[in-house]
């Protein structure tokens, strides 16, 4: 193995493998597995990248370190030549953690200083300029991610919100210093380490950026960021002949198919609404969830009985009734019996027969991943932007886990069509 990625949590998991197996045009790029959790065995020999996926997000501070350094030997004991803590491209973090402290540890363990930090994605409409994180037009905390139920985001400078979290400051490479090319940044994080600064953000607000990135940091031992930063990785293991290129072709899972949502972005929201204009769709009230009222085995009758039809079950409400429940319940009371619910539901499911799983939303989607016993998954072809198809051989199903804002406004439909192979070339 060449390339150790740590996540932070299941989607964002299978954005960075949809990047490292894609690579650059005309090039190609690794070959990608993604694990739910830390192994307890070795690697497949011909894996070049892995991906550890880990529910880290959320996680107490400690948690979260203990789990990314055991995914971090666990990398490291596969041959590893570099490694990336993967984090959202919206910086989903508390002033408590857990980004900063988790990439600290991480270059403790590499005795690193100096390391990129960087979630931008401009496919999505994440870009970092003078070290402010914005989406699409609006700066972070204008964009609805203030609004979040478990991370809000209310601070848009995230040189300023990650030095909350860390123990040194925390420094900048701004656009003019990356767009004179990767000696220029090499030399700006130098200085940084120098003055002894752990994490230096990094501007990026194109693709030509983050692979700039890249070029300035093939010979380091550590990056972070999300997605987008490892857009130039594979590029620089197939230069030096370590790795071939290519991506290995997809032939598509039939079968019984079943989509899970439970995010309350905006995105979804309306992914949700179209699709329940033609399909069958259930809303999960999280008034009968909380009283015992809404169980699994009802989801998955709903779900059974509309075999053929794109079933959809989703508990999406707007902020306002996510705010009153969590006022009423506590925030994290309902978080855990939400993911429960459809984790039971996507075992039921799948332990049943189906064999096409779409689900929505970071927690959910890590909540569905840890209750199912997946293997190693194979990166199929790219769903949408940051969303490829995971395929788990082990069990014979084919899936696409998308965290909330990703995916176009008919994107339950696009990815069902992709598991079953008929998006391929």
């Amino acid at each position: 193995m060449l390339l150790g990625v740590i996540a932070d949590d299941f989607t964002g998991a299978s954005d960075i493998a949809n990047t490292l197996a894609k690579g650059l045009p005309g090039q190609g790029g690794l070959a990608t597995s993604q694990f739910m959790g830390v192994p307890t065995s070795a690697a497949s020999p011909d894996i070049e990248a892995g991906v550890v996926s880990l529910k880290s997000r959320s996680m107490p501070v400690g948690e979260a370190i203990e789990r990314s350094l055991e995914a971090f030997r666990w990398l490291k004991s596969q041959g590893c030549r570099q490694f990336v803590f993967k984090y959202c491209s919206t910086f989903d973090s508390t002033p408590e953690g857990n980004i900063g402290p988790v990439a600290e540890a991480l270059a403790d363990a590499l005795d690193v200083k100096g390391v990129v930090a960087c979630p931008a994605f401009p496919a999505m409409g994440r870009t970092v300029y003078q070290g402010h994180l914005f989406v699409n037009d609006k700066l972070l905390n204008e964009s609805g991610m203030q609004n979040h139920p478990l991370t809000p985001m209310t601070d848009a400078n995230i040189r300023r919100w990650l030095r909350l979290q860390t123990r040194s400051e925390v420094g900048l490479a701004a656009t003019a210093v990356v767009r004179q090319g990767a000696e220029a940044l090499r030399r700006s994080l130098q200085g940084g380490a120098d003055r002894g600064e752990t994490l230096v953000i990094v501007d990026a607000v194109s693709d030509e950026d983050l692979i700039s990135i890249g070029r300035a940091c093939a010979d380091a031992p550590l990056l972070t960021g999300g997605s987008g930063i490892a857009l130039g990785l594979a590029a620089n293991f197939i230069e030096k002949g370590f790795a071939a290129g290519g991506r290995g072709r997809f032939e598509g899972v039939e079968g019984p198919e079943a989509i899970l949502a439970g995010s309350c972005s905006g995105a979804t929201r309306g992914q949700v609404d179209l699709h329940a204009r033609s399909h069958p769709a259930l809303n999960v009230s999280v008034e009968d969830v909380m009283n015992g009222r809404t169980t699994s085995s009802e989801l998955v009758d709903f779900i059974r009985t509309n075999h053929g039809k794109a079933p959809l079950v989703y508990s999406s409400g707007e902020p306002e009734q996510v705010a009153a429940a969590q006022a009423r319940y506590g925030r994290e009371a309902v978080s855990e019996r939400l993911e429960s619910l459809f984790a039971d539901t996507a075992r039921k499911l799948v332990d049943g027969g189906v064999s096409r799983l779409v689900v929505a939303g970071g927690e959910t989607s890590g909540a569905v991943a840890q209750a199912l016993d997946l293997g190693a998954l194979a990166i199929g072809p790219e769903v949408s932007p940051g969303v490829p198809v995971l395929v788990s051989r082990q069990k014979g199903l084919a899936l696409a886990l998308k965290s909330g804002n990703f995916g176009g406004v008919n994107f339950f439909e696009e990815a069902l069509a992709a598991l079953a192979g008929e998006n391929r070339p």
